[in-house]
């Protein structure tokens, strides 16, 4: 696991400017670093050493040396792929699995990557064709992005490091504010950096040497081959073995693997797999004395496992105290309010292992989440009820006070792409209008998104929201959260059910092995699970990453804080400071308002870390004096 950036060369950018950038994200890689430069292309490389610790240092060479490889990930199928290449008379000088994709893109070019099975970025500079190859896995676990203005061309594992080439030109892109403030997140290959985008999941760039960028595609996950004969445990008894050999492959490693754990099937379960390996060491975070804690669940599993568990435990003021610097590993503005979490579990994790399996990505492609549920009741409505009358009910009830009902109403009006709760996650449009102090920007997310829905317009509405959920929420939020506050520790975090071939059997998967209108959801997964896992594991209603942040909005000393950033200017320059206040009043009322209020104030300590020099907000020192600590 490691980190790399690099840029396409101008004959203005000082001697140095690569080492500068590579420093950036030194936490990706803090074991070696490399450069490359030909005075055409300079390449920084930052390794986390996990395989062939003796041999792995980057970049790697074609044999001809023409070609030069920098690479963030893991290939688990590597060896497989060593085999095939060493019979078509490719020679290895080490054991690493990055050399696999140098040898198999001079084999058969972007073809290589439909042979990977792994979580990877990486960009292959090409002298002979005088092109940048850069390619993302299947899913979005490792991240890739790049500018692009038509002047200046560079790219890194993230966003921070182009703050140090001179012709970065930071600049917000305020069109996309209303879009963050919906979502949490920006679901498209857009971020808030003016030219700076992701690469997406299953997508390659080719940026030639004398201008202009091409993207091509190599895999989307679809639901074209779903099978309606597939039952329940029929589905149950594959994914045992799925899951068994995808936590197996995610095992390889020269380095102790840990695992994280909470009291959830997901983790739960890869743990499981994993000690019937070799023993294993887990991490679970919890609160002293406090009703959102899970370590009574996680500590009791792993002894019944016969395994040792390592609690974890975070208050109050580690929380605030690490969101501004969160803000700053994160790179984009992202109000997940279980990141802090993630970040305590990987600096204590990183303690004792280099390497930790994860259970992302079961919710979304298995169907986990409790809002799939809500599909069920406005199917029914909208099949018994007219358009006209569902519209007509819904103008009305608009008009009246809130009462319990009124939100189905006006819901069951919408198309299902701006019906589902992922549209308007935070603010809605309405709510944005209020909010914005430039009401203008505001735009209907709805719209930025109807293209995914649209993708599978012919589907049920649980498996629109699914695939929606697995082309959004999970590379955008899920991944990106777990990949930046476990690098920003130096962890690597494997993920065994964010996989291709698990991937390819939940799109066969039909609705009914996924979902039970009895109200249960990843049914499949479940009771795949029934044996490995107690009952009251296997069957536990998911609860997520839970916090007392609500609580702790009203205390006195974290209100303090964000009333302090609700009226900064920077909360003036955005947003109608009396409609922040307002929320404000509403929380401490009991109004259920915790996301708003959270994503408003990491969006304004995001905008202090990145732009200080726009505001009298002091954060940055804030920020040094963390990663310092830390």
């Amino acid at each position: 696991m490691c980190g790399f950036t690099g840029f396409v060369n101008q004959k203005d950018v000082p001697t140095g400017t690569i080492n500068k950038m590579a420093d950036r994200i030194k936490h990706r890689g803090p074991d070696d670093e490399v450069y490359f430069d030909d005075h055409k292309v300079s390449i920084g490389f930052r390794r986390l050493s996990i395989i062939d610790l003796a041999h792995g240092a980057q970049p790697i060479y074609s044999e001809d040396h023409k070609s030069v490889l920098t690479f963030n990930g893991e290939i688990y199928n590597y060896k497989d792929i060593r085999k095939e290449l060493k019979d078509l008379g490719y020679k290895f000088n080490t054991d690493v699995d990055s050399e696999v994709i140098i040898r198999g893109y001079e084999a058969w070019g972007p073809k290589v990557l439909n042979k990977l099975r792994g979580m990877f970025a990486f960009v292959i500079y090409d002298s002979a064709k005088k092109q940048v190859f850069g390619a993302r896995d299947h899913f979005g676990i490792k991240p890739l992005y790049y500018y692009d203005d038509g002047k200046t061309f560079l790219w890194g594992s993230e966003i921070k490091a182009f703050l140090e080439h001179p012709n970065f030109k930071k600049e917000l892109n305020t069109k996309l504010l209303p879009i963050h403030l919906s979502f949490e997140f920006i679901p498209s290959r857009e971020t808030m950096f003016k030219h700076v985008y992701k690469l997406l999941p299953g997508q390659y760039f080719v940026h030639k040497l004398n201008g202009g960028t091409e993207l091509h595609r190599y895999f989307k996950f679809n639901y074209d081959h779903i099978d309606n004969s597939q039952t329940v445990d029929g589905d149950a008894k594959k994914l045992r073995k799925i899951v068994r050999d995808s936590v197996k492959e995610h095992m390889v490693s020269d380095v102790e693997v840990g695992s994280f754990l909470s009291s959830g099937v997901d983790s739960s379960y890869v743990l499981t797999e994993a000690s019937k390996l070799h023993p294993i060491h887990s991490f679970s975070l919890g609160f002293h004395h406090s009703k959102y804690s899970e370590l009574s669940w996680s500590t009791d599993f792993a002894k019944q496992l016969h395994q040792k568990n390592t609690p974890i435990y975070m208050n109050g003021d580690d929380y605030f105290g690490f969101l501004p610097t969160m803000m700053y590993y994160m790179d984009e503005p992202l109000s997940n309010p279980s990141a802090p979490q993630l970040f305590f579990l990987s600096k204590r994790t990183r303690e004792s292992v280099k390497v930790a399996l994860s259970g992302e990505g079961a919710d979304e492609f298995f169907g986990g989440y409790n809002t799939y549920l809500e599909a069920i009741p406005f199917e029914r409505y909208q099949k018994w009820v007219p358009g006209f009358i569902r519209n007509a009910l819904a103008k009305m009830v608009k008009k009246m006070r809130p009462f319990h009902g009124r939100r189905f109403l006006i819901r069951g009006a919408e198309p299902l792409s701006e019906r589902y709760y992922r549209v308007n996650y935070v603010f809605d449009y309405d709510q944005r209008n209020q909010l914005l102090k430039d009401p203008s920007i505001n735009v209907d997310s709805g719209k930025y998104t109807k293209h995914i829905f649209d993708d599978v317009k012919d589907k049920d509405p649980m498996t629109q929201e699914q695939y929606f959920d697995i082309n959004t929420w999970l590379p955008y939020d899920i991944l990106h959260k777990a990949d930046r506050m476990s690098m920003c520790n130096s962890l690597e975090v494997r993920t065994p059910l964010v996989d291709k071939v698990v991937g390819k059997f939940a799109s066969t998967m039909p609705t009914k092995t996924r979902i039970l209108k009895d109200g249960t959801t990843k049914v499949s997964l479940r009771q795949a699970a029934e044996d490995a896992l107690p009952d009251k594991v296997a069957k536990k209603e998911k609860m997520g990453f839970p916090s007392p942040i609500a609580k702790w909005i009203n205390t006195p000393k974290y209100h303090k804080l964000i009333v302090k950033a609700f009226n900064s200017d920077i909360a003036h320059r955005f947003f109608n400071v009396d409609y922040l206040m307002h929320l404000l009043k509403l929380h401490a009322e009991g109004h259920s308002i915790m996301q708003k209020i959270f994503t408003i104030y990491t969006f304004i300590l995001w905008y202090g870390v990145y732009f200080p020099e726009n505001t009298n907000l002091d954060i940055i020192d804030q920020v040094h004096k963390t990663k310092t600590d830390m």
